[in-house]
């Protein structure tokens, strides 16, 4: 797969990821338009909405999310890794979600319009803010 057979648009909100203990209920608070949940022997990891995570959680804020649009097929290679050395090569660093239909690649907000562009200029198709498919 090509980059310029790939779209992805931006989430609208800012997100969070947040650690809890790994003995932790799974967090009712836990909402937004990506919510992601990761129990280990070592942590509960929570992505989800900015403002819906509690005061006092450790946490990474101000992250943007880029969806995939579309379904991929499940045995695709190197997509994730495609978009992860265009960003790496601009020095953005990533946190990345796989879910059985796409991928999402989470940069810090202030990172988000200069990741824009280095994907563009690598062929990625970037929906404007606010526009999803």
């Amino acid at each position: 797969m090509q980059p310029s057979d790939l779209t992805l648009s931006i989430l609208p909100e800012p997100l969070a990821v947040c650690q809890l203990p790994p003995e932790a209920p799974l967090p009712s608070w836990a909402s937004g338009s990506l919510v992601a949940l990761v129990r280990t022997a070592e942590e509960l990891s929570v992505v989800c909405a900015e403002a819906a995570v509690p005061l006092g959680l450790p946490r990474e804020g101000d992250l943007r999310a880029l969806k995939i649009e579309g379904a991929l097929e499940f045995g695709l290679t190197g997509v994730l890794a495609g978009i992860s050395t265009a960003l790496a090569a601009v020095g953005i660093t990533i946190f990345a979600i796989s879910t059985y239909n796409t991928d999402y690649i989470l940069v810090r907000g202030a990172s988000l319009e200069r990741a824009c562009r280095a994907l563009r200029l690598e062929g990625y198709h970037i929906l404007p803010e606010g526009e999803l498919q």
